[in-house]
């Protein structure tokens, strides 16, 4: 059964770079996408049209979405005893390390920056999903391939 990433972004052009990223992952994956906070959060509790969604294993969360609402959705799921130990891994331009710090003190499980060169990019999600769903072990019941 493929595992789950749940992308939350609002910028078209990365969701598409990033499906092209994941598309070989093993194991398959299947992809959702929420375009902002509000649909990212009623994916996960799975509320109204996301009823039957399923858990993601991992998250890749866009840490500047309007309304600073990353930074509240973050703080959202690593307080909601059911969602909290999904990984989420901050995606972003950013290099302040102001926003660093606050996504770590968010509890994010990882701060990635968004490449602008394509290999590059193409590599930090790949090496990101790679070590969430194959090489880190996480209390899904889930064990990595061997």
């Amino acid at each position: 059964m493929p595992r789950q990433i749940l992308i939350v972004e609002d910028n078209p052009g990365d969701v598409r770079l990033m499906r092209e990223a994941l598309r070989d992952t093993q194991p398959d994956v299947t992809i959702q996408v929420a375009s902002d906070a509000d649909q990212a959060l009623a994916y996960l509790r799975r509320e109204g049209p996301y009823a039957g969604a399923g858990r993601p294993s991992l998250i890749f969360l866009d840490f500047n979405l309007p309304k600073a609402g990353s930074r509240e959705l973050l703080r959202l799921i690593k307080q909601d005893e059911s969602l909290r130990l999904i990984p989420v891994a901050v995606l972003t331009t950013s290099e302040s390390d102001r926003d660093i710090r606050e996504a770590y003190e968010l509890y994010a499980n990882c701060y990635l920056r968004k490449s602008i060169e394509l290999d590059s990019f193409f590599s930090t999600v790949r090496a990101a999903a790679n070590f969430w769903l194959q090489v880190a072990y996480t209390p899904d019941g889930w064990i990595p391939a061997k």
